[in-house]
């Protein structure tokens, strides 16, 4: 059964590696880029403060904290701990891969970026009210792309991606939780204007 998953894990890499063109190429390296999404963050940051008024100061450090412990908990337990190979550094794959990008650390086991992309769409896909459905639908997106990425640029497994996005999913939801909680505790009597909690 093992045996099974680890072939077809390795069967679904090659499949997300050997579809490239010299676009796509391009394209999945600027998802896959971490700094480039730096102004994106700014805009997000800017928006909730205006949605959310005084408690953006719960707010905010409670998705810093999501992402945070998605990256330290992937890049410092889960990768020294299990220590797999990434597909790009594993001796049976490596020549047969295309490498567009380098190939980053040698461990992959599990995405920090997948973690920390679902950690961000899932914390404000919670708390983000119904009417902004559009860009959470956006925010999925754009984590299942920058998940691929990963995949395509053959410096992850699927199954790293997939574990990634899950422990991500997982610290988010407990997050926003203890935003809801902190919320209601502290600025019960807000208005529902500046209290857009789903």
């Amino acid at each position: 059964m093992i045996e099974h998953l680890q072939s077809l894990d390795r069967s679904l890499l090659v499949a997300a590696n050997s579809f490239h063109t010299r676009s796509l190429d391009t394209w999945m390296v600027f998802f896959s880029e971490r700094f480039v999404w730096f102004p994106a963050y700014f805009v997000i940051i800017v928006a909730l403060g205006y949605l959310y008024r005084r408690r953006t100061f719960l707010l905010l450090p409670l998705l810093g904290l999501s992402v945070a412990l998605a990256d330290s908990v992937s890049s410092r337990f889960f990768k020294p701990y299990f220590a797999r190979l990434r597909p790009c550094h594993d001796p049976d794959l490596s020549a047969t891969l295309n490498l567009v990008h380098g190939c980053g650390g040698q461990f992959g086991f599990i995405s920090s970026h997948a973690a920390n992309a679902f950690a961000l769409a899932v914390f404000l896909g919670l708390i983000l009210p119904r009417r902004y459905r559009v860009a959470k639908v956006l925010l999925f997106i754009w984590a299942a792309i920058v998940s691929y990425s990963r995949m395509y640029l053959a410096a992850h497994f699927p199954s790293d991606v997939l574990a990634g996005a899950l422990l991500g999913s997982t610290l988010a939801w407990g997050c926003a939780a203890l935003y809801r909680r902190g919320a209601e505790h502290w600025w019960p009597t807000l208005p529902a204007a500046v209290e857009p909690i789903v």
